[in-house]
């Protein structure tokens, strides 16, 4: 965890920058040296917690600075330390292009010393001593020949600062030795041993100007530097080619605009209500169901891999505390049952009535993840009747039962990232959910909206900025998962968003970055923050591997309307349907039927019961029935079927293995589409 190479120079430090000083001595050694931390008696961790809890009782602290660029083992140790003591990691480093960190450092005036080296294509003979300025040439030809890191991450070199702005003296060194290491042919290690330094004091800076006064015209980037090109458009990313429809399909591209009876824009502090004035009027009593429980239906389901998916949770009663904690306990038999672990959890919907309660909600929700490595969520509000105020679905991974062979094993194993610095990366997550988490190929994020990573608050500049941030962050934290993987990897989405006349600029903005993605476009009454968008997706790292197809159907002159991917060997496949009342002009079964517009109350049971078994159809692409698949049914409040009525369908698709639930929205793609329908399965 420490470098002590150059300690003899830190009382400097701090009297270099007119700081108090605060040591303790390092007892412990590295016990536990698995990526996740713990507590650990005699961990050389809990010497900085002791540090830090003795600088928190003396003095007024809320945060702590840390420089880690890459390394995730520091980082996990520290965010620990700071997590248990109430604190706040600020990691402004984490991540940033090395190539232009290290350049901003120069720009800087920042006059650091290479006092350590253990690296090919760096010599402790020739190296050592000189100045980040000076190597700077060097270290851009050994990172483009060998891979170094620019910055030295993971020890390939060390440095030792004498000046930079916040100084109000300047640290000379009058005596050292150098010291060889390791005289290796390859990579020798050597450092500097340092035998007397003193601080001379520095010409034009007054000693009792503040820290503040000293940086302020300093060219360090700020938040709002890191995030100019937002303003940029994706200019060299072509518009997705969705391919041919097939033949027998009647299904036409969706369109770019909404149907003229759409909801006009609203003010963008608003949030979108369905009012009684947006039902249709003369809806029989079945479809006016606004206020009629959902269907309390859990069903959980696990395939012979390992993944388990839990739908249909529901929490009871107006109190949402209440109804909150009996979800989470239903949950927690559920996966007890499957022989599920809270820490196998790898995805969390949660969908609550009344975002003003998120608080004590998520109060709730700590209680049961409070371990380290939580699953990722999306918290969104939906119009869910009072007597239901929680909605939960959940998937899971457990390791097979099987004998797993040692080459195969990396299939089944568990990566999650949990980020809890505040940094210009991506946003943190100080709460009890994870960034992501990755199952062998498969990537879940967790629902991301457009907040400024280095203030944690939204952006300005309306939908489009949002939508351009908030797909930057998941592109970000897929490829911190896996180098290799980006944000075009995504496989299935969905794109929650507060008013429809937000869909089209979001479509424009997703088909740019993405190859053949499929999302459903939601509507609800608000997110988190009062984000205008929030974006909910997972990515397969071999994306390039799977087929994209659009298809559909006409049931009894109800358009229905199917994206789908599946992948070279059939074992992942992803839907999204859209059942909507709309025309075709080259539907001749609509023009059979002699009716230019349906209404959703002439779906009958039957209908809706065919519309099911061509969406399960078209996912499990030749499967067999026997497969576990999930449905996330989103039904448009006033419109759609009743939920308890699409229930009623479900159970009895007794050919299908299922696991489903039923979520209530404002609104969905376009004016016509009443039902959608996003599937899933990982075999």
């Amino acid at each position: 965890m420490y470098q002590t190479v150059g300690h003899q120079g830190i009382e400097l430090y701090a009297e270099a920058m007119g700081l108090p000083l605060f040591r303790w001595p390092t007892q412990g050694v590295a016990l536990l040296q698995e990526q996740v931390y713990t507590p650990t008696p005699e961990d050389e961790v809990e010497d900085l917690f002791h540090l830090l809890k003795n600088i928190k009782d003396e003095i007024d602290v809320d945060a702590v600075a840390v420089g880690a660029i890459l390394s995730d083992y520091q980082r996990i140790r520290v965010e620990n330390v700071c997590a248990r003591l109430g604190l706040v990691a600020l990691a402004y480093l984490w991540r940033r292009d090395q190539g232009e960190l290290l350049q901003e450092m120069i720009d800087c005036h920042i006059e650091a010393i290479v006092i350590k080296v253990a690296a090919l294509g760096l010599d402790p003979s020739k190296h050592l001593g000189m100045t980040i300025a000076d190597l700077h040439p060097l270290i851009l030809k050994m990172n483009e020949k060998y891979g170094l890191n620019i910055c030295g991450e993971g020890g390939e070199y060390e440095t030792f600062t004498l000046d930079c702005p916040l100084f109000i003296k300047t640290i000379v060194i009058d005596e050292y030795e150098t010291v060889i290491h390791s005289n290796d042919a390859v990579a020798p290690v050597g450092y500097l041993n340092f035998k007397d330094l003193r601080l001379v004091e520095k010409e034009h800076v007054n000693p009792s100007s503040s820290m503040l006064e000293r940086i302020c015209n300093i060219p360090v980037k700020t938040w709002l530097d890191l995030i100019t090109d937002l303003n940029e458009d994706v200019t060299d990313a072509k518009l997705v080619d969705h391919g041919e429809m097939d033949e027998d399909s009647v299904e036409e591209p969706l369109p770019s605009s909404f149907h003229q009876n759409s909801p006009p824009h609203r003010p963008e502090n608003e949030p979108y209500i369905v009012e009684e004035s947006c039902l249709e009027p003369g809806l029989p009593s079945h479809f006016t169901w606004a206020d009629t429980p959902l269907p309390d239906v859990a069903t959980s389901k696990c395939n012979e891999l390992g993944w388990c998916w839990i739908g249909g949770l529901v929490g009871k009663g107006e109190d949402c505390v209440l109804a909150t904690r009996q979800a989470l306990r239903k949950l927690n038999t559920i996966a007890t049952n499957q022989l599920l672990t809270i820490g196998d959890l790898v995805a969390v919907s949660l969908y609550i009535r009344d975002m003003r309660h998120y608080t004590a909600i998520n109060s709730e929700y700590l209680k049961l993840f409070r371990g380290s490595n939580p699953p990722v969520r999306i918290c969104v509000e939906a119009p869910l009747p009072a007597s239901t105020p929680v909605l939960l679905e959940v998937l899971g991974y457990r390791t097979p039962t099987q004998q797993v062979d040692e080459q195969d094993s990396p299939r089944y194993k568990r990566h999650t990232m949990h980020v809890q610095g505040v940094s210009h990366w991506a946003p943190a997550n100080i709460g009890p959910y994870s960034q992501a988490v990755r199952v062998g190929e498969i990537i879940y994020v967790a629902g991301q909206i457009a907040l400024v990573p280095g203030t944690m608050q939204l952006v300005d500049g309306g939908v489009r900025k949002q939508c351009r941030l908030a797909l930057r962050h998941v592109g970000r934290i897929v490829k911190a998962m896996d180098p290799n993987t980006q944000l075009r990897d995504v496989v299935q989405g969905i794109c929650y968003v507060t008013h429809p006349s937000y869909i089209p600029e979001a479509c424009r903005e997703w088909e740019k970055r993405t190859n053949n993605a499929i999302v459903d476009y939601v509507v609800v009454p608000q997110l988190p923050r009062g984000a205008l968008l929030e974006w909910h997706i997972w990515a397969h790292r071999h994306n390039n591997m799977f087929e994209y197809e659009e298809t559909g159907c006409c049931i009894s002159g109800f358009r229905v309307s199917i994206r789908r991917r599946w992948n070279y060997e059939n074992n992942v496949s992803a839907v999204v349907c859209y059942v909507s009342t709309a025309t075709s002009s080259s539907s001749t079964v609509m023009l059979e039927e002699g009716k230019e517009h349906l209404s959703p109350t002439q779906l009958t049971d039957e209908n809706l019961s065919e519309i099911l078994c061509y969406t399960l159809s078209k996912l499990l692409h030749e499967a067999a029935p026997t497969i576990v698949c999930n449905l996330r049914i989103f039904c448009k409040v006033g419109t759609a079927p009743a939920p308890y009525q699409i229930q009623n369908v479900l159970s009895k698709a007794v050919d299908f293995n299922l696991v489903h639930s039923i979520v209530p929205v404002c609104h969905l793609y376009n004016a016509h589409t009443f039902l959608s329908i996003c599937g899933v399965r990982h075999n």
